[in-house]
């Protein structure tokens, strides 16, 4: 009886730290440069980040999917996010990273100029993106997160990446 006692207490505390480690997360965003401007991305979303990688390229992929890396004998596509938001490329060097992401349980790597901090946006500091027309939908922004006096432009990891684009590489990787 007191063993159960013990593992009924063990598990617990399990379900809390697990809780509590979700929590921390809350309004936690991964900050990383595209040229002059400072984006943002859940943490939660984030796997790990790492250095710019040898690519492999596969063929007929949008020009903005660069290729695939092996991740310690995972097979992962990454895709330029300067290219996806159609801004001039730019040469990779080495302060370069790749974002490693999870995106309906598949992991996805976002090369970005350089990953800033993590910091911690309340949600009353996120207002909803511009609209700047009528048929304006800002697909990739969750909102637009303040900072002290700077801006973050917060995305929506998840639509950064369009469903034929998660469907082909899919197909193509047999991920």
């Amino acid at each position: 009886m007191v063993k159960s006692e013990e593992n009924r207490a063990m598990y617990e505390a399990f379900d809390e730290t697990e809780e509590d480690f979700e929590n921390t997360q809350e309004n936690k965003f991964l900050t990383f440069r595209l040229g002059k401007e400072e984006y943002g991305i859940e943490i939660k979303d984030v796997t790990e980040i790492i250095g710019i990688q040898n690519i492999t390229e596969v063929p007929d992929m949008p020009e903005y999917v660069k290729g695939v890396i092996n991740l310690r004998g995972k097979v992962i596509p990454v895709m330029d996010v300067r290219m996806r938001f159609k801004m001039q490329p730019f040469e990779y060097n080495d302060r370069t990273c790749i974002i490693v992401i999870d995106v309906e349980k598949k992991p996805v790597g976002l090369i970005v100029d350089y990953v800033s901090e993590v910091v911690d946006i309340p949600s009353q500091n996120v207002e909803p993106p511009p609209q700047v027309s009528k048929n304006s939908n800002n697909i990739f922004l969750k909102g637009i997160g303040k900072v002290g006096d700077s801006i973050k432009i917060l995305l929506e990891t998840e639509k950064i990446l369009y469903a034929e684009f998660l469907e082909k590489v899919k197909e193509e990787i047999k991920l």
